[in-house]
């Protein structure tokens, strides 16, 4: 797999505020949207990293004209957990940020993170920007706001007018994109798991490796906010068993360490107690994790 990835082009400055990475899989006109917002919107000096998995739709063609990006380029669908970690010697900033491509950055977005990192003044958080997604599918986590389901069809000037009434308080359990945390961190725990690749349940995984080496802080920023069209890649790609995955690398349930201790979606309160977490592995629980197997 190494042998075939390949650095097509590099940007020429070397210092940012932030350090973006997306994957993309033949989903340019996703991806031009995604790049258009961030351009548009963004006011810190951002790296931007594309991961092109096969690019045959003419992803390749088009970064090749667009100034001031990194491109990683593989010809086969590498998933998210390597599409991120290959990304690493890229990194000119002191903060990783993981992006989607179907996703349309807001005005302030970047700036509201940058303020919460100020604010906090250390580096031992996870963040994470709040959604606004088009389909109702019972998550906490986001607001609900339906302006479109691809780019063709997005109503931005409606989403600006109504941007200011879309409102979500600070919330609990930072696990997904849009994301952000210090590249000490990251470096720390390994980034994201390659045996839950391509990558499914590989968020929840990062957040308990990161609550294991002292991680605090899982914090969902409300003002911070990203149109999602809404999973344009999960639904094609051949989906690993990552639930069962996590169950026997950790002895308890992802809805468990979600809900139980990531207190995902909750109004944020302060920093997360995972002091009876290891109380979770105990003999009755792994017990309760083999009958989860087998189901």
């Amino acid at each position: 797999m190494i042998e075939s990835i390949k650095l097509i082009k590099k940007s020429a400055r070397q210092t940012y505020r932030f350090s973006l990475v997306i994957p993309t899989w033949n989903n340019l006109s996703y991806l031009k949207a995604c790049i258009h917002s961030i351009r548009k919107y963004s006011a810190l000096d951002l790296q931007i990293i594309i991961v092109v998995n096969e690019g045959r739709d003419g992803t390749m063609e088009w970064l090749e004209k667009e100034p001031e990006i990194d491109v990683v380029f593989s010809p086969e669908n590498i998933g998210v957990c390597y599409a991120l970690n290959i990304c690493r010697s890229l990194v000119k900033s002191d903060y990783i940020l993981y992006l989607n491509d179907d996703m349309y950055v807001l005005p302030g977005w970047d700036t509201e993170l940058d303020q919460e990192i100020k604010r906090m003044g250390h580096k031992n958080f996870f963040l994470s920007g709040t959604v606004i997604e088009p389909l109702d599918t019972g998550n906490d986590c986001v607001i609900l706001g339906d302006y479109g389901r691809d780019p063709e069809h997005f109503d931005e000037p409606r989403l600006l007018k109504d941007l200011g009434g879309l409102k979500k308080a600070d919330w609990s359990g930072s696990t997904w994109p849009p994301n952000i945390m210090h590249i000490e961190l990251w470096d720390l725990v390994g980034g994201l798991s390659i045996e839950f690749s391509p990558g499914m349940y590989s968020d929840p995984d990062l957040s308990m490796k990161l609550s294991l080496a002292g991680v605090r802080i899982f914090k969902g920023i409300g003002s911070c906010k990203v149109y999602h069209f809404g999973s344009k890649s999960t639904g094609r790609v051949k989906k690993n068993d990552g639930r069962k995955t996590f169950l026997m690398k950790w002895g308890l349930t992802p809805s468990d360490f979600l809900n139980g201790f990531l207190k995902r979606g909750q109004p944020y309160t302060g920093e997360l107690d995972f002091s009876s977490m290891r109380g979770n592995t105990s003999s009755k629980n792994k017990l309760k994790t083999l009958r989860e197997l087998f189901k």
